[in-house]
């Protein structure tokens, strides 16, 4: 069976319970069940295994009266069975459903209590129905559904499909398969004052998967530095605290590994249709988490490097040095779009330079020289990309356009068909030049250099002189070419489009330029006012396109509405250049999100101002958790410490 009110359209995902353990997710409605709205289920990797749940008691209805997250991986539902109730005014009789997600496995204890003067006696049911559907046929609002096998093996159900199964498991039930699902049965006496307990399980295997859970721990468990911040996000304010704690356990069931090497540990980009490696999420993520752990930016350095372009395929996007966009089991097609990605695809224009700029961050940081060291020859090979490769029409800027006719049309972070236009509305033209990827560039060259200098390797791959005479060269044309004025004031355009025009609108891009050095003091002063102005700033943070132009729109993608992770880079920026106040302004509105968001900050949500609402909109398609939204709970509680 296909889940309920299947219309053909994404799936809305703000009031559905999440718990997870990266590659495994599990989405329910506030009971626990699911089948009844689109995205419900329990997947594995891109393979949504389970696609209706239900539990049910044949004597009672059962009345959900609380849901609380216990975690990332982790949910307790409480419900009531008045049909089997005595007749006092105190519901006595309840059942508590506690589900635990881990990688490859859901279990869930029922827990029957009765506190009336009567032994009850009823019976409990869970009915599965296997399914194995794409999650890309998911997203599309379409019913998925694969071929499957059902058969009872010893003291379990086996649901199989190609290369993906589910092992269903019932501690002292009666197991059975009925028109392709899978039931579980329970007989249940529960004395006068007692408790019965019950267990079932779900072990989910795919032999395709490309990436897998590590083994070991969160690295920052054993460090210091973790208490630290988290004494300083409680001390500046304990909302802080909360939220920061929040987001580290998301990011702990975000991670994983490449099976060949599970040792090195990167961030999924987030939950539901990304648990898997992109190079700028990953990069980001760990980049923003710097001052709470060191390890996973070099584990996440290491595995991008292993994957890094070698050769020249349009077919992939791939060019030598080139850092990948993402890496999945099998190629990715989204119906209705007219996209088609390969399992391996490298069409991103900004991942290269922000590899770059990690591992020159991570040095700083502390990184090990001999980690260092390993990594030059990928550094050369990134640099040599970004100058050679990644200015496709030699005008001196970075720029992209896919070359497929199904590959992504924007490739910057802002990657929607509709996301790079002029204040009037209309479409930019590619190839496209977004401006923050040449501050990414500048800042790669120039921090490159330094690095280089450093461990007395210049001559051993692009020679520092030659990095920062290029990224000099890059900052002058960038001053003569991006710097537009418009009735809201005078900042870089969002890009250059084909015809080398700046694109005028304001953005939320501006504030990835503060801090990189492209731009002056001055300057980066002005689009500081700029981004808390009342056209970009909404209270509870910044928009991505100004309330200025004709294509805003609170709710759309990138046309309006506020992205976590884009703010925390502006603060990331601002604290760098030195520009406290406003990092702190903006490190508030979005401690005031995530409060309204209980504390796990979606990906992005609507751009209404905080005088027109009060409290933020939700964007209800927005994925959570996502691991840079997750990370900028350390940028932004780190603000909050800064002098007002």
């Amino acid at each position: 069976m296909t889940a309920v009110g299947d219309s053909h359209l994404q799936p809305l995902l703000d009031r559905a319970v999440i718990a997870l353990r990266a590659p495994t997710q599990v989405w329910s409605d506030v009971g626990g069940d699911m089948g009844e709205h689109a995205i419900e289920g329990v997947y594995h990797g891109d393979v949504r295994h389970i696609g209706r749940l239900r539990l049910s008691c044949p004597d009672s209805p059962i009345e959900w009266i609380s849901t609380g997250e216990r975690g990332a991986d982790a949910v307790t539902f409480i419900g009531l069975l008045r049909g089997i109730d005595d007749a006092g005014s105190d519901p006595r009789v309840r059942l508590v459903r506690e589900r635990v997600v881990a990688a490859g496995r859901l279990t869930e204890r029922l827990l029957v209590a009765n506190r009336t003067e009567a032994t009850i006696s009823t019976s409990l049911e869970v009915r599965l129905d296997p399914e194995f559907g794409s999650m890309q046929e998911v997203k599309a609002g379409l019913s998925p559904a694969a071929p499957l096998d059902l058969a009872v093996v010893d003291d379990a159900v086996v649901a199989s499909s190609g290369t993906a199964r589910t092992v269903v498991r019932a501690s002292g039930a009666e197991l059975a398969v009925e028109s392709d699902q899978v039931v579980l049965r329970w007989s249940v006496t529960v004395a006068a004052g007692a408790e019965v307990r019950l267990h079932w399980s779900l072990d989910l295997v795919d032999d395709s998967l490309v990436v897998q859970a590590p083994t070991s721990p969160a690295p920052w468990t054993s460090d210091g530095r973790l208490a630290a911040l988290l004494a300083d996000a409680g001390a500046s304010d304990p909302r802080g605290g909360r939220w920061l704690r929040t987001a580290l356990g998301d990011l702990d069931a975000l991670r994983l590994c490449l099976p060949e090497h599970p040792d090195d540990q990167f961030y999924a980009a987030g939950a539901p249709w990304f648990l898997t490696l992109f190079g700028r999420d990953s990069l980001w993520a760990a980049r923003l988490l710097l001052p709470a752990d060191l390890s996973i930016a070099a584990s996440t350095l290491r595995v991008l490097a292993r994957l890094q372009g070698r050769l020249d395929d349009p077919a992939t996007a791939q060019q030598p040095g080139k850092i990948l966009h993402e890496l999945r089991s099998a190629a990715l097609t989204l119906p209705g779009e007219g996209v088609e990605l390969p399992p391996l695809y490298y069409g991103t224009v900004d991942a290269t330079p922000l590899w770059v700029c990690l591992l020159v961050d991570a040095w700083r940081a502390g990184l090990d020289e001999d980690q260092v060291r390993a990594l030059l020859p990928n550094l050369d090979a990134a640099l040599r990309w970004i100058i050679e490769f990644g200015d496709a029409d030699g005008d001196g800027f970075l720029d992209y356009q896919d070359q497929t006719g199904h590959g992504l049309a924007n490739q910057g972070w802002k990657d929607s068909g509709d996301s790079i236009q002029w204040r009037d509305g209309r479409i930019a033209e590619g190839p496209i030049a977004l401006c923050e990827v040449q501050a990414y560039a500048y800042e790669a060259a120039t921090g490159a250099a330094d690095l280089l200098d450093a461990l007395g390797v210049g001559e051993a791959g692009t020679r520092p002189a030659e990095l920062r005479r290029w990224a000099a060269d890059l900052r002058a044309r960038f001053r003569r070419t991006y710097w537009v004025e418009t009735v809201e004031g005078r900042y870089p355009a969002i890009a250059l489009d084909r015809h080398k025009r700046p694109v005028d609108s304001l953005t939320s891009n501006i504030g990835h330029l503060i801090g990189t050095g492209l731009l002056d003091p001055v300057e980066e002063t002005g689009l500081a006012a700029l981004l808390l102005g009342p056209s970009l700033s909404s209270g509870y943070g910044i928009r991505t396109l100004s309330k200025g132009a004709s294509g805003y729109w609170p709710l759309s993608y990138h046309g309006g509405s506020v992205w976590t992770h884009d703010n925390a880079i502006a603060i990331f920026g601002l604290s760098r250049a030195g520009l406290h106040q406003p990092a702190r302004r903006l490190a508030e509105q979005l401690l005031v999100a995530a409060e309204a968001f209980g504390w796990r900050v979606p990906e992005l949500h609507g751009g209404d101002a905080d005088d027109e609402v009060p409290r933020p909109t939700p964007y209800p398609a927005a994925c959570r958790p996502q691991a840079w939204a997750a990370a900028a709970a350390v940028t932004a509680t780190g603000a909050l410490a800064l002098p007002r």
